[in-house]
């Protein structure tokens, strides 16, 4: 293997100065600035503050739909590309409203929304190269899209049918993780590897704020400075960690996290999708110039509940959910594309129909999915099998027969 390319400690302890790159500019805060407020300056809730107030946020878009500038950051879009991003955004939240549906009908055991974080995961997630790997939570439904994953391919594992439906080296897409924060360390060990390679490739690790709680994490964390992993750690701040606010979870913005493991964090408007992909995009080129890790805290909001199986009614108020609406990710973006004249009558009018195909072809696969053979789920616990799982699959397999010959005893 060869070595990492000469010069990336360095490069990376001098990262604090602003970089310019294929029309992308970036900075992040430097680790010499000024404190952080009090948290109590904010009311107790550490990130509850409007996004428009933190002066450190990267917005591209506002609430309203106006382009606006950041100094240290920029992107230029066609009208043809912004109409992409919006057309991702609305075809993703149709599919998880229809997965949704979904469940509340008996066809999926459990499903996590992604609703509000649109922005934050079609940003991020059209800011990758075909050759950059992509480490998920079980919530990145909208990465998944971009990765190629099929919607149907997502629903199978939650309607137990498999134990992850695609190949994660087809897509540089891994499966999706349900332990808390333990994908941060697969990322940065595979983002070690690939600098151990000499590829120019970049990883990046999602999770949410309250896995920032988790040991994984910040070992994590950890590891990618000290060996200046090309991996970049993508936190989607939505808020809650089911019923605990982020308070609960920290006494400083997230991203200024990073400052005490040696490496730039970033916050980033979640509910802009512009920001979002140009400030990932920036975050992967340092990646690929060997400068190592950075963190990017997506501000946004998780809309609906935590999962199928949580009522948000329960923890956090109506007026809260109402102020998020108002910068709603989609409607930012197709106001900006009304204003701009980029997308016409006839262009929603066609999305609108494409997405009701989507919702109605993602119902007719999840509902013709076939039962999985039961014995299967012992297949490919071990590649070289075990005596365990063998005498399991003995016992399973009796069971199995027991009704069988119930109901032959009760003819």
């Amino acid at each position: 293997m060869s070595e990492r390319r000469p010069g990336a400690r360095e490069t990376a302890r001098a990262a604090c100065v602003p970089r310019t790159h294929a029309g992308i500019r970036g900075s992040h805060e430097e680790a010499e600035g000024a404190p952080p407020a009090s948290p109590h300056d904010r009311g107790g809730r550490v990130n509850s503050a409007p996004a428009e107030q933190d002066e450190h946020l990267v917005q591209l878009l506002t609430p309203e739909g106006e382009r606006v500038e950041h100094p240290d950051y920029s992107i230029g879009l066609s009208a043809e590309e912004l109409r992409g991003l919006y057309r991702d955004m609305v075809l993703t939240r149709r599919f998880d409203a229809e997965a949704t549906a979904l469940q509340r009908q008996g066809e999926l055991g459990l499903w996590p929304s992604l609703l509000g974080q649109e922005a934050a995961q079609i940003g991020s997630g059209r800011a990758l190269r075909d050759d950059d790997y992509a480490f998920s939570t079980y919530r990145e439904h909208g990465v998944a899209w971009c990765r190629g994953v099929s919607p149907a391919a997502l629903m199978a594992q939650f309607r137990g049918v498999d134990h992850g439906g695609w190949d994660p080296r087809s897509h540089n897409f891994h499966l999706y993780t349900i332990v808390i924060g333990s994908q941060t360390l697969h990322a940065t060990g595979y983002a070690m590897g690939v600098a151990k390679d000499g590829a120019d490739s970049a990883v990046i690790a999602y999770f949410g704020d309250g896995a920032t709680s988790q040991g994984d994490v910040n070992e994590s964390f950890t590891f990618s400075a000290v060996y200046d992993a090309p991996v970049v750690f993508f936190c989607q701040n939505n808020q809650w960690a089911i019923s605990e606010p982020t308070e609960r979870q920290t006494r400083v913005p997230l991203y200024q996290r990073a400052r005490g493991f040696g490496f730039p964090g970033v916050r980033v408007d979640g509910n802009d999708v512009l920001a979002c992909l140009a400030v990932t995009k920036w975050a992967l080129e340092r990646a690929r110039r060997g400068e190592g890790p950075t963190l990017v805290e997506a501000f946004t909001y998780r809309m609906g509940a935590h999962t199928t199986s949580d009522d948000p009614t329960k923890y956090r108020a109506d007026e809260e959910r109402a102020a998020w609406e108002a910068k709603d990710p989609i409607l930012r973006l197709g106001r900006h594309l009304k204003a701009e004249g980029h997308a016409d009558t006839g262009f929603f009018e066609e999305l609108e129909a494409e997405s009701e195909t989507l919702g109605k072809r993602v119902r007719q696969a999840v509902r013709a999915m076939p039962d999985p053979e039961p014995m299967a789920l012992f297949e490919h616990a071990y590649a070289d099998g075990n005596s365990l799982v063998d005498e399991e699959r003995a016992q399973f397999a009796a069971y199995q027969a027991s009704f069988a010959d119930s109901a032959e005893e009760g003819k």
